[in-house]
């Protein structure tokens, strides 16, 4: 194999150059996908709420990018681009703001706001997720970010949900999960979206239970995520079960009245992405 000479190898000009027709060309390619998105706009006509928002799409753009990266550019890096760039467009289709619940800590959920929605969007805080969703019922198409545990003093804040005029769960934050990842922060995303936009791999469901006990949590644990609050009698609870997928609410009802609890009542809350997680040799 011939060895490389001198003329070769390029200059540090050269190289320069090349990173310089690079930077303009992605810029260029930016404003190109502008250019088709106001074009959108216009055939789309964005006026109802939350039309903007396609949770399916995104999940799946995200794994894409996940499957195609190689190369030195770390994947924190290219998955925080990719995310201000898709939120930022989203925004300019339907402008909207991110209503975020910082009971369970200030620095890392506006650490998850920032990574996923970038400083365009606007970013206003709650000490509470009942305020969050009471504040995205009322507006015409904003997120609300809570966390996906039991924060305390929260209460169940996603009975809220169970209405049919209210916002839904569409998402849950990260989209893609990793070690060490920089917004980490376990999040769900509550919003409007159109029904066909809708990732449904996994179900939200609020439940209401007597006789919640720790037996009925461990059995329901194989079902189900599930976040538990005390609710009205001494015994029961008001549970947000996230089935996972190829489960139904029928067989978490089953296998809750098996364990000896009463269920009172059920409705879907709303539905996410399967959790994506990223092989080690990846990250």
């Amino acid at each position: 194999m011939p060895t490389p000479t001198t003329k070769d190898i390029p200059s540090l000009a050269d190289l320069r150059r090349e990173i310089d027709r690079i930077d303009a060309t992605m810029h260029e390619l930016l404003m190109e996908r502008g250019a088709i998105i106001d074009t959108l706009i216009q055939v789309k006509g964005t006026s109802d709420s939350g039309s903007a928002f396609r949770p399916a799409r995104e999940a799946d753009m995200m794994r894409r990018l996940v499957q195609r990266h190689h190369g030195i550019l770390p994947l924190d890096t290219v998955e925080s681009i990719w995310r201000v760039i898709i939120s930022t467009f989203t925004h300019v289709q339907a402008p909207f703001s991110v209503h975020a619940d910082l009971s369970a800590g200030d620095a890392a959920m506006r650490d998850s706001a920032r990574f996923h929605f970038g400083f365009t969007v606007p970013f206003v805080p709650h000490m509470g997720a009942s305020g969050v969703v009471a504040t995205v019922s009322e507006s015409r198409g904003d997120l609300g970010l809570v966390p996906a545990f039991a924060a305390p003093h929260s209460g169940a804040w996603w009975t809220a949900l169970e209405f049919e005029s209210a916002p839904k769960i569409i998402a849950r934050l990260p989209f893609v999960e990793r070690d060490d990842h920089p917004a980490a922060l376990p999040v769900f995303v509550v919003s409007r979206a159109a029904a066909d936009a809708m990732a449904t791999e996994v179900e939200v469901w609020s439940i209401r239970v007597s006789g919640w006990s720790g037996a009925a949590a461990r059995i329901a644990a194989l079902t189900a995520d599930i976040i538990a609050v005390p609710d009205s009698a001494f015994d029961g609870a008001a549970l947000l079960a996230s089935l996972a997928p190829g489960k139904t609410i029928h067989d978490l009802t089953k296998i809750l009245i098996e364990a000896g609890a009463t269920v009172r009542s059920t409705a879907l809350v709303g539905s996410h992405a399967t959790r994506y997680t990223v092989p080690a040799a990846k990250t």
